[in-house]
C-alpha cells in the first residue's frame, strides 16, 4: 500500500467578474469576457462547494464525466486557455491595465499554510497580477489531476501513474514559465502555492508517487529483489529532493504535508531495505540480509502521527520483523554465517525510471478591442 495525502481540498477563491472591470469596444469582445467569467464561475463553484446544480445535471454539462475530478479537470481545460489569451490581450494595452487588474481583486485562499484559517473562515490573500490567477489556477490543475490519479489507482495503474508524470508536468511549467514572472510583486504574506520551491517540490512528488505505482506494477511482472530496491530507494530520492527543496522554501508552511514526504520517504526506505536484504537471501549471504534488516528496524522508532499512515508502517514493519525471524533461525541452525555491522553491509542504491510528462498549454487566439480610454 502507499501513503496518500488529500490535503489539498480546501483551495478557495473569491468571485470575479472581468467584463465589470474592463470596458471593450464590440460584442464579440464582450461576449468573450463574458465567456471568461462563466468559466472561471464554474471552478469557483466547485472549489468553494457553492453549486447548486445535480450530480446528474453536473454529469450532462461534462458531456457524460461521472467523477468530480474528471469534471474538474474538463472546468479547468476550458478555462485556462482563455486566460492565457486574456493576459496576452492585457499586456497589450496601456499603462492604466495595473489599475484595471486590482479592481478584479484576485483572491486566492492556501491549502499549504500553516495559519490558512482566520476565525471561522478561510484566509483569502489578494495579489494585483493576473499571473497570480493563471498560477493558482495552474496549481489547482495539477492538483485535480493528481486526485484523478489517486482515484483511478485501484482501477489502471498504468493510468494513474501516467497522470501523475502529467501532473509533474503542469508543476515544472508552473516554475520554469509563469512563477518567474510573479515574484517581483508577491507580498510577504503570499500563498506557499506561488513559491517556486512548492512547484519545484510537487513535481518531485508526483513523480515519486508515480513511481511508487510503476513498482507495484513491476512486483506484478516477477521483478528481481535487487531491481525493486532501487527503484524504492529511487521513490525516497525524489522525496527526499522535495524536502530539501522546502527547507529553503516558505516558513508557513503545513505540518502534515511536511510529515507526508518525510513519512512517505522512510517508508520507501524500509522497502528497499526489505528487497535488498532478500536479494542477498536468495544469494545464500545470510548475513548480510540480517544486518540489513537489523539496520531497516533501527529506522522505524519513529512512526507518523496519522493513523492510516501508522497502519501502514506498521505493516512493513512487521513484514520485516518476520523476515529477521526466519533469517536469524535459518541462520542459527543452517548457515551460521557472520552477522555484518553497520559499517561493512552495502549501501543503498537507487533509480528513478519515471520522468516528467512535458505540459503545452493551449491558448484560444482571440483578440479583445478594449475601450481606448482603458
Amino acid at each position: 500500500m502507499m501513503l496518500h495525502y488529500n490535503g489539498f481540498s480546501g483551495l478557495k477563491t473569491k468571485r470575479i467578474v472581468f467584463e465589470n472591470v474592463f470596458s471593450v469596444l464590440d460584442s464579440a469582445s464582450l461576449e468573450h469576457l463574458k465567456e471568461l467569467t462563466a468559466k472561471r464561475r464554474l471552478i469557483e463553484e466547485s472549489v468553494n462547494a457553492t453549486s447548486n446544480i445535480t450530480e446528474a445535471t453536473a454529469r450532462e454539462m461534462s458531456g457524460g464525466l461521472t467523477s468530480r475530478s474528471q469534471q474538474d479537470i474538463q472546468k479547468l481545460e476550458q478555462y485556462l486557455p482563455i486566460l492565457g489569451n486574456f493576459i496576452v490581450q492585457v499586456d497589450s494595452i496601456s499603462r492604466n491595465k495595473n489599475l484595471l487588474i486590482s479592481q478584479l481583486k484576485i483572491q486566492w485562499s492556501s491549502t499549504l499554510c500553516s495559519s490558512k484559517f482566520r476565525i471561522g473562515s478561510p484566509k483569502f490573500i489578494q495579489i494585483n497580477s493576473l499571473n497570480y490567477e493563471l498560477g493558482m489556477s495552474l496549481f489547482l490543475y495539477g492538483v485535480t489531476i493528481r486526485e484523478r490519479a489517486i482515484e483511478l489507482l485501484s482501477e489502471d495503474m498504468q493510468q494513474s501513474a501516467s497522470l501523475l508524470r502529467k501532473a509533474a508536468g503542469v508543476y515544472n511549467y508552473l516554475n520554469a514559465q509563469v512563477l518567474p514572472l510573479l515574484q517581483s510583486i508577491l507580498p510577504p504574506e503570499k500563498p506557499p502555492e506561488t513559491t517556486a520551491n512548492v512547484a519545484s517540490a510537487m513535481n518531485s512528488i508526483c513523480l515519486a508517487e508515480a513511481q511508487a505505482i510503476a513498482i507495484r506494477i513491476a512486483e506484478k511482472q516477477g521483478l528481481s529483489d535487487g531491481a525493486l530496491s532501487k527503484l524504492h530507494f529511487g521513490v525516497k530520492q525524489f522525496l527526499d529532493e522535495a524536502s530539501s527543496v522546502l527547507q529553503l522554501g516558505p516558513k508557513d508552511i503545513s505540518r502534515r504535508f511536511l510529515e507526508y514526504i518525510v513519512s512517505c520517504s522512510n517508508l520507501h526506505e524500509l522497502r528497499s531495505y526489505r528487497h535488498l536484504a532478500e536479494s542477498y537471501k536468495q544469494s545464500e549471504q545470510v548475513g548480510v540480509a540480517i544486518g540489513l534488516l537489523n539496520v531497516a528496524l533501527r529506522n522505524t522508532k519513529t512512526l507518523p502521527g496519522e493513523q492510516s499512515w501508522r497502519e501502514i508502517f506498521k505493516n512493513e514493519v512487521n513484514k520485516i520483523s518476520l523476515m529477521l525471524k526466519k533469517y536469524k533461525e535459518e541462520n542459527e541452525f543452517v548457515w551460521q554465517h557472520k552477522i555484518l555491522s553497520d559499517f561493512e553491509l552495502p549501501s543503498l542504491e537507487g533509480r528513478k525510471v519515471v520522468i516528467t510528462t512535458p505540459y503545452q498549454p493551449q491558448r484560444w487566439q482571440r483578440e479583445i478591442a478594449f475601450n481606448k480610454g482603458v
